[in-house]
């Protein structure tokens, strides 16, 4: 490579982290999640490894994720693991990496002064610190340099973050602490009031994945779900189907939608009249719920469509930040501590 330095863009989620590199586009795409031992403190894995070991551990083991709704809950945890990833991807020791994490729209300066810290510290040369929304519009290849509306919509497993962007800014956002996690807890929670049945957080996702749906009319999907039956403690399986558990995870996702509606009841009507020609482009991992898109639509009567690899869009939009760093304002893009 011929510059001197190396351009990193990492979205750092409650979820996943994905690992963007100047030039070579995603390095690494793994769950957040890093085990260590309760006795040394040491951490002993960190990304597909220790997601494997949740829920499974011994007493001296343990498998936490060191974000939660989108900020850091646990910064040394955190540090080790982005040291980690980082060693994964960047081979080169002399030379530190400048680095640009985004963070939720309604993150406070305490919290991302944290974000900035664990950076510095997993062996960055800067830091700069990019808006949820704004990275995912960029991943999405939308033009928000020109002074017309758009409107993003971001979820992710902490979180989910709405923006009005025009010109480059802001105009209008919201975040709610509402993402793909809150979905799980919902399905276990269900499980567990109709069912008596306790199952993992692993297993509530991949039901949601497998069947979770929001749309009117569900399909007959069915799924088998296993955990443990809470009357007689024993290991109990059962099959479940996408129309119960529909409205549970309706409800979150008519949070969403409110969320949305108190954005453009704020936007001004000129860009208001630009979104109701454009829609709205959904990114994030969130935003893959089946039936999401329609219940937009039907709610907010704009178009609503999910951006080509959704998952990655915040993480492709961090990584290209670096190439509008002179044009992208000083509240979208801030700079943190350099070394």
């Amino acid at each position: 490579m011929g510059e001197m330095t190396t351009d990193i863009g990492i979205d750092l989620g409650t979820a996943t982290v994905i690992i963007y590199v100047k030039g070579k586009g995603i390095v690494l795409k793994e769950p957040s999640v890093a085990a260590y031992d309760t006795r040394s403190g040491r951490v002993l894995c960190v990304g597909r490894e220790a997601y494997a070991m949740i829920g499974r551990t011994p007493d001296r083991i343990r498998a936490v994720r060191p974000l939660d709704e989108g900020v850091i809950s646990d910064n040394e945890i955190c540090e080790k693991m982005l040291q980690l990833f980082l060693k994964k991807v960047y081979k080169n020791a002399l030379l530190k990496p400048r680095i640009a994490l985004c963070v939720p729209a309604a993150i406070t300066d305490v919290e991302s002064r944290a974000v900035v810290e664990v950076a510095v510290k997993a062996g960055a040369r800067r830091v700069y610190l990019i808006e949820e929304p704004v990275a995912a519009a960029i991943g999405a290849r939308i033009d928000i340099s020109k002074p017309s509306g758009h409107l993003i919509l971001n979820i992710g497993g902490g979180t989910a973050d709405i923006a009005v962007l025009s010109l480059n800014g802001i105009v209008q956002k919201d975040s709610i602490k509402l993402g793909g996690d809150k979905f799980d807890q919902a399905i276990i929670r269900y499980l567990r009031d109709r069912y008596g049945l306790l199952v993992g957080e692993k297993m509530a996702e991949l039901a949601k994945k497998e069947i979770g749906t929001v749309a009117k009319d569900p399909q007959n999907d069915v799924f088998e779900v296993k955990g443990r039956n809470l009357t007689t403690g024993l290991p109990e399986k059962r099959t479940v189907t996408a129309a119960e558990l529909q409205p549970c995870l309706l409800e979150l996702a008519e949070q969403i939608v409110a969320a949305m509606q108190s954005v453009l009841e704020r936007t001004p009507p000129e860009l208001v009249g630009d979104i109701h020609t454009a829609g709205t482009v959904m990114t994030g991992g969130g935003s893959l719920l089946r039936g999401l898109d329609e219940l937009i639509e039907s709610r907010l009567h704009i178009e609503a469509q999910v951006a080509e690899s959704a998952e990655e869009c915040v993480a492709i939009g961090t990584g290209r930040c670096f190439d509008l760093i002179d044009r992208l304002p000083e509240d979208v893009l801030r700079q943190g501590a350099n070394r």
